[in-house]
């Protein structure tokens, strides 16, 4: 149930805004900076892999190609790339500059905080967001970074929410063993999620439980977990214990 493949190459295309953006040099961005070399390579990059098509996948059913995208909390841009390659015109955002760094493509990198995006209203036909706010943590930056990807999203446009679901009992027990969760975590309900949406002036919300490949699962097994997961996420009940919560909040 992973976030990240193999390490891109690196380049040095980051955009920095200062306090305009409410850039912050502290808390999870000097965390990460710490941890930028080893977060590529936390977990088995076919499973890795799984989970990062799984997301083009999604955000091309709800907003086709092309479009011009933001990556909130987009560490070292892997989403991002991916998303370039399909024909999104992508800025990936993040509050670690040492995450940036690790990007490879040539894409538009921002250093700077989700709680204060430095863009102007309506500025993407869509925005989106993943594992990053239980990053976040504290109920007041996660609403903040939630109503600041509506505002830059454009009228009609989407906020792509995708992060762990707490009703999936492995998620304590991965993040224990990641580097990337050796802070103050907090995985955010869906309805906590839903709530800021709706108050922010969504037109519509709809929830997707899904992700149930986990990271022991071996190369040669994979097709068989695929298979299964597609099941499981079709299976009344048992769906709402999948690895992540994904809110679409249409403007």
């Amino acid at each position: 149930m992973p976030d990240q493949v193999a390490a891109p190459r690196r380049h040095h295309h980051v955009h920095h805004h200062g306090e305009v953006a409410g850039v912050r040099l502290v808390g999870p961005g000097t965390h990460f900076d710490q941890i930028a070399a080893l977060y590529n390579a936390s977990l088995p990059p076919h499973v890795v892999r799984h989970y990062l098509l799984k997301r083009v996948h999604f955000v091309r059913a709800q907003v086709p190609p092309p479009a011009r995208l933001l990556d909130v909390g987009c560490g070292t841009g892997l989403l991002a790339q991916r998303l370039a390659q399909e024909g999104y015109a992508v800025v990936g955002l993040d509050l670690s500059y040492g995450m940036l760094l690790q990007g490879g493509r040539r894409l538009r990198y921002v250093q700077g905080d989700g709680a204060a995006l430095p863009f102007p209203d309506a500025s993407f036909d869509a925005t989106v967001t993943v594992a990053a706010l239980h990053h976040i943590f504290e109920p007041r930056a996660v609403a903040a970074t939630i109503r600041e990807m509506l505002r830059v999203t454009r009228p009609g446009g989407a906020a792509i929410i995708w992060d762990h679901n707490p009703l999936n009992p492995y998620w304590p027990l991965l993040m224990r063993r990641l580097p990337q969760d050796q802070e103050d975590t907090r995985l955010v309900p869906a309805g906590e999620i839903q709530r800021v949406v709706w108050a922010g002036g969504a037109s519509h919300v709809e929830v997707v439980r899904c992700g149930w490949v986990p990271d022991f699962v071996p190369r040669w097994a994979l097709p068989l977990a695929q298979r299964l997961e597609g099941a499981l996420e079709a299976t009344p009940v048992v769906k709402q214990f999948g690895a992540h919560n994904v809110v679409v909040a249409w403007r």
